[in-house]
């Protein structure tokens, strides 16, 4: 192994930090490279097959273009599931894992029909089907590939989603959607903040479900909130992951549309980050 790490600190040094080279030959060897941990820790004379050397070689090239080691691997772990990942859906953020043990804690003693409103991954319905086994989960996307990958990684994680295909800025809400929970991590960051953010993300990861204009940043928070209204059942919860600057304007928002018990929750890093009200 000790030939193999070196080469991938020489290839990425400069480029990334020591941390973070040592966090990639880890997922690349025991994810990609299928090197269990005690060979990878305590061996020295791990000869690559002529597969595997390309892979390693491929792996490398792709870190050095900024791509994400998750989308390398095709994979993430999220609330102890296996969820695949690539270009067409957004990488699963820790953040959003304390929104699903949030919904799921406060609603763990009821059968919920649930409607999760841009799924990309499907990683939070997902995640509730798995919790909540006694609810009926419903995801709706505007993306296809997204639905595509969403609905491969439901049937490898053994759950039973509902997926549709909707753009929810043009939906009218039918007669038939009635949902006792409605969670959504929509699009909430702006235009202007994209010189902030890491390359790999900007590159790599899909720009629709990552942006809203400048001059209306709660534009899916408003929407999402105005549609539930007509689909949540009368002790119906909507639940939002936020953009981190905007939790009070959020909170406001809701509050101005009749919305009650709104409350504002900070994640793990102290940041404003997700919202719960009720109609």
């Amino acid at each position: 192994m000790r030939q193999i790490t070196r080469k991938i600190r020489e290839k990425l040094a400069g480029q990334y930090s020591p941390g973070e080279i040592d966090a990639f030959i880890r997922i690349v060897a025991t994810d990609l490279l299928q090197i269990d941990n005690t060979t990878l820790f305590l061996r020295d004379d791990v000869t690559l097959t002529t597969e595997k050397a390309q892979l390693l070689d491929t792996a490398i090239e792709r870190l050095l273009h900024n791509e994400p080691i998750q989308y390398i691997t095709g994979s993430t772990e999220f609330c102890d599931s296996i969820i695949g990942v690539n270009p067409s859906v957004l990488i699963p953020r820790p953040e959003t894992g304390e929104l699903v043990r949030w919904i799921a804690q406060e609603n763990r003693h009821t059968k919920c029909r649930i409607l999760d409103i841009g799924t990309g991954s499907g990683c939070i319905a997902i995640a509730l089907a798995k919790q909540l086994p006694q609810s009926d989960v419903s995801a709706w996307d505007i993306s296809a590939e997204a639905l595509a990958t969403a609905a491969d990684n439901s049937k490898n994680n053994a759950t039973e989603i509902k997926f549709e295909q909707h753009d929810i800025l043009a939906y009218t809400p039918q007669s038939s959607d009635t949902f006792d929970v409605i969670v959504s991590n929509p699009p909430y960051i702006k235009e202007i903040e994209k010189e902030q953010m890491e390359s790999n993300v900007l590159q790599w990861e899909p720009s629709l479900a990552l942006f809203v204009p400048d001059n209306d940043p709660l534009l899916f928070y408003r929407t999402i909130a105005e549609k539930a209204k007509q689909m949540l059942t009368a002790s119906g919860k909507l639940y939002f992951e936020i953009n981190r600057e905007h939790g009070a304007e959020v909170c406001e928002m809701l509050s101005q549309l009749g919305y009650k018990n709104i409350e504002l929750r900070k994640d793990f890093a102290d940041n404003d980050r997700m919202v719960r009200a009720t109609i």
